[in-house]
């Protein structure tokens, strides 16, 4: 049975006003009922500007609240990227073979951009060769890691082509630079300041749980490394969230490049894609943070509204799932967005 239900969160300031359910009647219950009239199953997070945060189980009872985040693990990774930029330890527009000697070969090297934006000329995990199940080689049984994705490279390209290898080389490239593993950039870097409660890499033969845990799904999803291999509850996304939105993580203006989007890349900025789009109820175009992440039988929307100082998570289990484009003016995502944006 489908039901929404309310799992407990840390709030950050008073939430008066709340219903038996922990959430706003006025504003998350019509979130809620969109949610629920698309079929969606699975959590739902939000925060606004009070620093609360509501997470909604819309999904058959369970106690499990850890998801995988996916791709969502490379906005996390652009953040660590921008805060070796603000350091002055790393150029966005340097050669990224300046700082990673590995890269080094007779193609023209990547930048650090560019690797952010997927103009690398790297190898692609999806052109490995399939396995048993049709999944590409690299995430299963066949050769992966940092060496592969290097390996033969070409120069990079101004079209853009989504490739998980350029921020599996991204992690190596801060590891480098700083001299700690990722593991522990993303403890002390992002996880403490955004008071993360219990989120890290899914590593090989880690004993790390998730909703769904599998064999299969958890040897993928940690041979995605440094792209896409973060597991963790919705709440701590959230979290993540608002500490970026506060200057706990960047500057404003680490934060405004990070964020600076081009339109020639569909609005790619750095790790994120960041338009403005007509949402139901507003009366003016909405600044829209977008991230999106995908994985087999996952699906992860993680969402800011920097102009209104909000913040949606989601996470399914079910691949099919239709979120919709919130540049169509129809979907889910694009309802959801209204009834949280618009009230």
């Amino acid at each position: 049975m489908r039901t929404a239900e309310s799992i407990p969160a840390t709030t950050d300031a008073e939430t008066s006003g709340l219903s038996s359910w922990g959430y706003r009647a006025d504003d998350d219950s019509r979130a809620i009922n969109v949610l629920e009239k698309s079929d969606f199953e699975g959590d739902f997070a939000v925060s606004r500007r009070d620093g609360s945060v509501h997470i909604f189980a819309l999904r058959p009872p369970s106690s499990q609240e850890k998801w995988p985040w996916a791709s969502v693990t490379k906005q996390v990774m652009a953040v660590l990227v921008m805060q070796q930029v603000e350091a002055g330890t790393l150029d966005l527009d340097a050669p990224a073979d300046t700082y990673l000697p590995d890269l080094a070969a007779d193609a023209p090297s990547p930048t650090v951009r560019q690797l952010l934006q997927h103009r690398s000329g790297l190898r692609n995990p999806d052109d490995s060769p399939a396995d048993a199940t049709g999944f590409p080689s690299f995430y299963s049984d066949g050769p992966t890691g940092t060496d592969w994705c290097i390996a033969d490279r070409t120069a990079p390209t101004e079209e853009w082509r989504y490739n998980n290898c350029d921020y599996i080389v991204l992690g190596a490239l801060l590891e480098k630079v700083t001299g700690s593993p990722v593991e522990v950039l993303l403890e002390e870097r992002i996880g403490t300041p955004s008071g993360w409660s219990d989120t890290a890499l899914l590593r090989k033969g880690s004993a790390r749980d998730f909703q769904g845990r599998d064999p299969t799904y958890t040897t993928r999803i940690a041979r995605y490394g440094s792209s896409a291999a973060l597991v963790g509850p919705l709440e701590d996304m959230v979290r993540f969230d608002r500490a970026l939105m506060s200057g706990k993580l960047l500057t404003p203006e680490a934060r405004a490049s990070l964020w600076d989007s081009d339109p020639a890349l569909g609005f790619m900025a750095l790790g994120q894609w960041v338009f403005e789009a007509p949402l139901k109820g507003c009366d003016t175009p909405v600044k829209i943070v977008e991230r999106r992440g995908n994985i087999g039988k996952y699906q992860v929307r993680n969402i800011i509204l920097p102009d209104s100082d909000t913040t949606i998570s989601l996470a399914t289990e079910d691949g099919n799932f239709d979120f919709g484009e919130i540049w169509s003016g129809s979907g889910a995502m694009y309802e959801t967005l209204s009834a949280v944006a618009c009230p």
